[in-house]
């Protein structure tokens, strides 16, 4: 099982994510912000406010992306 231990914004819509098995990843989620509960994260100011929550990140309108999705897409930045 695969979860997030740590995420820090970068710029726009890019987060840096560090999983358990200690892979980082630059993920962009600029592609999944349209629809229900994402649309909000189009604010930038809101997207920055994101936490660690269950083992993935989460904002405060109950948002999330299962730990699995963002580590399929992003981009490794190191091993």
């Amino acid at each position: 099982m695969i979860w997030i231990t740590e995420a820090a914004y970068l710029k726009d819509y890019l987060l840096q994510i560090t999983f358990n098995n200690g892979v980082e990843k630059v993920v962009d989620l600029q592609n999944e912000l349209d629809e229900g509960v994402f649309i909000p994260l189009k604010d930038k100011e809101y997207f920055k406010k994101f936490h660690i929550s269950a083992n993935t990140i989460e904002w405060e309108n109950g948002a999330d992306f299962a730990p699995e999705y963002l580590h399929s897409l992003a981009e490794e930045t190191i091993k």
